[in-house]
């Protein structure tokens, strides 16, 4: 993806687990760590989606490293998928190993992001953050943004958001419709960025996207 880009593979809970590092631009000291899940495995997702990089980019300008990792099934990574139950697996897999390798140099904030099937992984994640670092054995930590893509809600039931939610969704998204992305937010009063004439993989919008990202979260540390 660019200069910074290293791969990984790690242990996971379905076997070896294979993920990229992407770390910010030399002589930037970082503030923390993002980990950023995929679409859906079984319609071609992987780590290097460019929605998902897109995302990267932009939590790397502001000086996260971030990781992303291929799910079970996916690229080199071992094992099957696992309905989105050992998906969540494999992020908090990939949390233990940035904390262990990372998280001591790496800044204090943490955030999740997803794109699509991952957006809707990354909400289970922040729901249950507290509880599962804990049983995973990590040392408690705020989780600073969770970041959610064109969520999927036709098919799939993303937990609530939590307090530091931001939405992006895609005006013709044809994939995860607008409508179910509002219907899922409106209960809970979640506002939702919208990208005009945005589909679903924003194809000729990735910088407009890159830049909403940006703003989207530009008051946080």
């Amino acid at each position: 993806m660019n200069a910074q880009t290293d791969v990984h593979l790690i242990a996971g809970p379905a076997g070896a687990l294979d993920i990229a590092l992407d770390r910010p631009a030399a002589g930037v000291s970082p503030i923390g760590l993002a980990v950023i899940a995929h679409p859906h495995p079984l319609f071609g997702g992987t780590r290097d989606n460019k929605v998902v990089q897109t995302i990267a980019r932009a939590l790397m300008s502001r000086g996260l490293i971030c990781l992303r990792p291929n799910f079970r099934g996916v690229g080199q990574s071992e094992g099957a998928h696992s309905l989105g139950i050992g998906e969540q697996d494999d992020l908090w897999a990939t949390w233990q190993w940035a904390e262990a390798t990372l998280g001591a140099n790496a800044g204090p904030s943490r955030w999740m992001a997803g794109f699509s099937f991952g957006a809707v992984m990354s909400s289970h994640l922040a729901a249950n953050w507290e509880a599962g670092r804990a049983a995973r054995g990590l040392p408690p930590q705020r989780l600073g943004v969770c970041l959610l893509v064109g969520l999927a809600t036709e098919r799939m039931s993303p937990s609530p958001p939590v307090a530091m939610t931001r939405m992006i969704h895609g005006e013709a998204d044809d994939v995860a419709s607008l409508a179910g992305a509002l219907d899922h937010a409106r209960p809970f009063k979640q506002p939702v960025m919208v990208l005009p004439g945005a589909g679903h993989f924003f194809h000729g919008m990735l910088p407009e996207l890159r830049e909403m990202v940006v703003q989207a979260v530009a008051d946080i540390s």
